[in-house]
């Protein structure tokens, strides 16, 4: 990328109503307000939370909201028109991992024959869904379906709970759009379908549900309330995945340039105060976020995951340091590779329900992600001296893609340039010209 740095000038607008959902990955949004970074920027800025994942959509889509924390597939599936058509897009990822797989303790107390057991008794990790499979089969004999929750069709939740089961041998569904069948479920041997965050776990001790993915708090909620065991977190089915995004329209950035890139700088700083010193104000944070304003949860649990530890079975609390990860390993830059990931999935399970080339990929990667206006934001405070060139990838030369990804819970190496070759890794979905 060539050398963007110049003079950013005044917010073109300085009041914003910025949405997001109650998540610990709102983070940024919270410490850029409470600690004046948005101030100093020249902006006043109000957050609200939104009901669920579509209205906050549908809000910055017709103006309502300036912009929100949103699912990192979201302003891809909005662009291509998976659910709503809108041009949206993103130069700001918002933290890497920070979800988990949860299942009830009856789902649990079936599994534990089917799992490998540590000498102290507790179980080896990461956990495949290996272990659910014989499970799934003795609902499938008797006639019962086996349901699972996730937060929305385009979410990284749906696509991670997806891919773990799958790499089990256990068919999460398809979609059908085009013959009008958006259910995801043709063909699955579990049954997924959309809960929001909040209510996930009152929903599974409920039986409605056997389990679910979702983002924090509400797998440690689990473990406070004893109606579930979280099995894997998503740092374990992708090391290091891109999970949220902060998502504007296209129409806005276009009129407000300035205004975007000042956002921008402002959830840089907070990001980076999130993980610096080695997570040293992590505590403050807990605080901040337990407050009904951000994410109303109590404190203890939000630490439970956010200070790096992370709690499976009752008592068997482990060392997780980036369960949540908000600045390092370049985790608020807005890869391509990234972008691409999200759509080989929608494509593997039939969201888009055609074949398409390498470089039509590509091509809407670069239309949504906006690393041109992230580095704008970046040079401006290395220059103003807030971060340092060496917090940053190196922009001259930097391509937009990470290098092969190898850290996937079934050893499949993901390499954003090959989409296409990646899908045909898979036994389990669509490839090549497959239609459903």
């Amino acid at each position: 990328m060539s050398n963007a740095w110049a003079e950013i000038g005044e917010p073109e607008i300085d009041e914003l109503k910025f949405g997001f959902i109650k998540l610990t990955d709102m983070a940024p949004l919270a410490v850029a307000y409470e600690k004046g970074f948005f101030e100093d920027e020249g902006l006043y800025v109000t957050l609200e939370a939104q009901a669920n994942w579509k209205v906050l959509l549908d809000r910055v889509i017709d103006g309502e909201l300036d912009g929100a924390h949103m699912l990192a597939g979201q302003p891809l599936g909005a662009t291509i028109g998976i659910g709503t058509q809108a041009e949206i897009i993103t130069a700001f990822s918002m933290d890497l991992n920070g979800n988990a797989i949860t299942v009830s303790n009856d789902t649990w107390e079936q599994m534990k024959p089917h799992l490998e057991m540590q000498a102290d008794g507790k179980p080896v990790h990461p956990i495949k869904a290996d272990a659910l499979k014989p499970v799934v089969t003795s609902y499938q004999d008797q006639g019962k379906p086996f349901n699972m929750g996730m937060v929305f069709p385009v979410s990284t939740h749906n696509y991670e709970l997806r891919y773990w089961l799958a790499a089990g041998g256990i068919h999460p569904g398809f979609y059908a759009p085009k013959a009008g069948d958006n259910s995801g479920q043709i063909s699955a041997d579990v049954l997924l379908s959309v809960t929001p965050p909040p209510q996930m776990p009152a929903t599974m001790e409920a039986g409605t549900i056997k389990g679910y993915c979702v983002g924090e708090p509400w797998n440690q909620q689990a473990v406070f309330k004893n109606i579930g065991v979280p099995v894997v977190t998503d740092y374990e089915i992708w090391k290091n995945n891109p999970e949220k995004v902060f998502g504007v329209s296209k129409g806005w950035a276009d009129k407000y340039p300035n205004t975007h890139i000042r956002v921008v700088k402002a959830l840089i700083r907070a990001a980076a105060w999130l993980d610096e010193n080695d997570n040293a104000n992590r505590g403050e944070a807990v605080k901040m976020l337990a407050k009904s304003d951000y994410v109303g949860a109590d404190a203890e649990v939000i630490a439970n995951s956010m200070t790096g530890t992370f709690e499976y079975e009752k008592g068997d609390k482990r060392q997780v340091p980036d369960f949540n990860v908000f600045f390092r390993y370049n985790a608020t830059f807005p890869y391509y590779s990234d972008a691409i990931w999200y759509l080989t999935q929608m494509r593997r399970w039939g969201q888009i329900p055609e074949e398409k080339a390498d470089d039509w990929y590509m091509d809407i990667a670069k239309k949504v992600y906006r690393p041109d206006v992230y580095q704008q934001a970046a040079e401006a405070l290395i220059e103003e001296g807030a971060l340092k060139a060496s917090d940053f990838p190196v922009f001259e030369s930097e391509d937009g893609f990470r290098a092969p990804q190898t850290h996937f819970i079934d050893d499949v190496v993901y390499d954003g340039r090959q989409p296409n070759d990646y899908l045909q890794k898979f036994s389990i979905g669509l490839k090549g010209a497959d239609k459903v």
